[in-house]
């Protein structure tokens, strides 16, 4: 899925993103101090669309409201729905993130459509 945030300038920033749903909420992990959480702390507005894996757009997009999450019981929430989406691919992902130490800097998004 193609995730994007807007700069306080207005202008788009569009990321193509590792993503699962649940219980009608979309949820996407990032490094804490990437540029798309910064721009949601300002601002929740987001669109989504899907793309490939490079972020080619394959379909048109979609406004809406997206939030960093901060509570232990949503980030399990979707932690677990991104490992029974990816499985070993996301266990993977952990398992280097725990050895680098990056783990505990995560984001959490939580997106509403």
């Amino acid at each position: 899925m193609s995730l994007a945030t807007f700069r306080r300038s207005g202008a788009e920033v569009r990321t193509p993103v590792w993503f699962a749903t649940m219980d009608g909420k979309i949820y996407v992990f990032t490094a804490g101090e990437s540029g798309k959480v910064k721009r949601l702390r300002h601002s929740s507005r987001a669109r989504v669309a899907p793309c490939d894996m490079r972020g080619r757009v394959r379909d048109g997009w979609r406004d809406v409201a997206a939030r960093i999450v901060t509570e232990p019981l949503s980030i399990e929430r979707a932690h677990t729905a991104l490992r029974a989406k990816y499985g070993w691919q996301m266990w993977l992902g952990d398992l280097s993130s725990r050895l680098t130490g990056r783990i505990q800097r995560r984001a959490w998004i939580e997106i509403e459509v």
